[in-house]
């Protein structure tokens, strides 16, 4: 239907404007750093704020969704978060961290809200047209995060204030936001339920990872505050939020500390690290794209474990060995690593689209947890030896997302019922 391909390419460029504003922002980190004069510990703890500001809007984004829709939802979030990086851009150039942190709390809680809308529309399309399409508006989230480094680093190398850097990168994303979002499916669909998708569960049936909702295809108890700490209570989302913790903490440290671990632990320039930050994300996007037809063939399981030996040993690469071309290897490798987990647990956690928005509400809570966790603890290690051998702490995550894999596995379709 003509329809659906409008809203697959909205999603895309929806999913690639937020990733252009937030690699924009992250991008210009060194810069931020240099311009308040922290130090490490100091950086891990100004990171966290815009990690207060996600873990506090998540949980109410299932509520904004169903009263106000996907559409209108990533709309007034994308103008709360470039605001908020606009005004942590000022911040920055005029020495103030506390005006740095308000324009951080507001990106935090954009980010987020606009994060958890935009999966969900991605959900429905994707039931809707029947393949694994996930990883494809994360790739595009890639494309976003790999123009916003590139045009990050060419500015940095060009001396282009921070400020005006992040106001026009802003301006731009946001109005991709404007044009796109006008094109996304009906609320009526993205609220549908699918009878099949109600009553399946997962292949295994296993009983820890069993759909709550399977025997209760009409209950009405999914909606308003009761269906927000429902999903709370089922194991198997909150082992989807655990991958998903997992996934998002190989992802954002690497998006937060890469480039300030390649310019110190090689002695580089702050260019010279952004395009470090810019490996990542190519391999990471490219990953994505190549992941759509590996999880139709091989099944979501196998490729999250694939890829997560892919960040252990990316991870372990760049941060023990002492020449920079092959750290750059073991970033490709990490960021092909981190590919997959994330968009997989959004899928995972909209199996049933009736239940879809306070599930990935739950799901991204758990997983935004990894931006309040991640910068205060690399911050701290990094004090003591460094940003490169700080990271080697993301094999823990990493070996208790493989331990819950099995979470994220594809439901069986219903079967028929016997005939007489």
């Amino acid at each position: 239907m003509p329809y659906l391909n409008a809203a697959s390419r909205a999603v895309f460029v929806v999913f690639a404007a937020s990733g252009f504003a937030f690699a924009s922002w992250a991008a210009r980190l060194p810069a931020v750093r240099d311009h308040l004069g922290l130090s490490e510990y100091q950086m891990g703890f100004l990171l966290l704020t815009a990690a207060i500001g996600s873990v506090a809007a998540i949980p109410l984004s299932g509520l904004i969704v169903q009263r106000i829709g996907t559409a209108r939802t990533v709309l007034a979030f994308a103008v709360v978060m470039t605001s908020g990086v606009a005004l942590a851009g000022f911040g920055a150039f005029w020495g103030q961290e506390l005006t740095v942190r308000g324009g951080m709390i507001l990106m935090g809680v954009g980010a987020g809200v606009w994060d958890a809308a935009m999966n969900l529309e991605g959900a429905a399309v994707e039931k809707q047209l029947g393949r694994s399409i996930m990883p494809t508006y994360h790739a595009g989230f890639s494309f976003g995060t790999v123009l916003g480094a590139g045009v990050g680093a060419g500015v940095a190398f060009l001396g282009v204030p921070l400020q005006w850097h992040l106001v026009g990168t802003g301006a731009a994303a946001l109005a991709s936001v404007v044009v796109s979002a006008r094109y996304f499916l009906p609320e009526s669909a993205v609220h549908a339920a699918d009878d099949g998708a109600r009553r399946a569960v997962p292949v295994d049936g296993a009983d820890m990872y069993a759909d709550p909702a399977a025997s209760t295809p009409s209950d009405p108890t999914h909606t308003g505050l009761r269906g927000m700490l429902s999903a709370w209570r089922e194991p198997r989302t909150l082992a989807i939020g655990l991958v998903v913790l997992a996934a998002a903490l190989t992802e954002g440290v690497a998006n937060d500390w890469v480039g300030l671990a390649v310019v110190d632990g090689f002695g580089v320039d702050n260019g010279t690290g952004a395009v470090g930050l810019a490996v990542f994300l190519v391999f990471m996007t490219v990953m994505r794209l190549a992941g759509t037809r590996a999880i139709d063939r091989f099944g979501r399981v196998t490729m999250l474990r694939v890829t997560m030996v892919l960040a252990i040993a990316g991870v372990a690469i760049f941060a023990l060995v002492p020449w920079l071309w092959l750290a750059l290897v073991g970033v490709a490798l990490w960021g092909m690593g981190a590919a997959l987990g994330f968009p997989m647990g959004m899928s995972a956690s909209s199996d049933d689209p009736e239940r879809a928005p306070m599930r990935l509400a739950a799901a991204s809570t758990i997983g935004y947890g990894a931006f309040f966790i991640g910068p205060p603890l690399i911050g701290f290690l990094a004090d003591h030896t460094g940003y490169r051998l700080a990271v080697l702490v993301l094999a823990v995550p990493t070996i208790l997302g493989l331990a819950v894999s099995a979470a994220i596995r594809e439901p069986a379709a219903a079967e028929p019922a016997p005939s007489r």
